[in-house]
């Protein structure tokens, strides 16, 4: 007799898993993907510049005052969602926008913000990926909040959207020029 629960008693526990797994997905945002580095210092970095690569640009360069760090690549296409809402939104952020141009190749990123406009301040290249890793870069687009004192404070994943500005940067945006953590 138990030998023929087994089976359906399997049967039962695979229900059970899809069941949460139903219900956990309806309940959670799947972009949110929580960063160890959330409340911790940035990785430390130099990166070459995207337009001249004999200067660099890194954390050093970029202490006191807050910047959002958007990585992007040609390749990708949901940054080509992105893009135009950075555009036109970019400066209405009041802080430093940095373009993170994630493991593509320079000339196809000069290319693309050719094509599409730039609406980063700088933009940085990592063509190998090894500062994305410390950063815990999934893919593109991702993007990064750090305040003055070079702390993570809030890390997005997926296109940056309009409602995206409103309620999740601009609030966070606003208490970090406020001196507010």
């Amino acid at each position: 007799m138990t030998t023929r629960l087994l089976p359906f008693a399997g049967f039962l526990l695979v229900l059970a898993l899809l069941g949460f797994g139903v219900w956990w997905s309806g309940t959670h945002d799947l972009r949110e993907v929580p960063s160890p580095l959330i409340g911790k210092p940035a990785p430390a970095f130099s990166l070459p510049l995207l337009d001249d690569p004999s200067k660099s640009l890194g954390s050093k360069d970029l202490a006191g005052k807050p910047y959002l760090l958007n990585v992007f690549a040609s390749w990708c296409v949901a940054c080509r969602d992105e893009h135009p809402i950075l555009m036109r939104e970019g400066k209405r952020l009041g802080i430093r926008l940095v373009g993170f141009n994630y493991k593509d190749p320079a000339e196809d990123a000069k290319r693309w913000l050719a094509q599409y406009g730039n609406p980063y301040d700088n933009v940085v290249a990592d063509l190998p990926g090894d500062v994305a890793i410390d950063f815990g870069v999934t893919g593109a687009p991702e993007t990064f909040l750090v305040d003055a004192d070079g702390i993570v404070r809030y890390k997005y994943i997926s296109p940056i959207t309009p409602q995206v500005i409103a309620t999740e940067l601009l609030p966070r945006i606003a208490k970090l020029q406020q001196g507010a953590k």
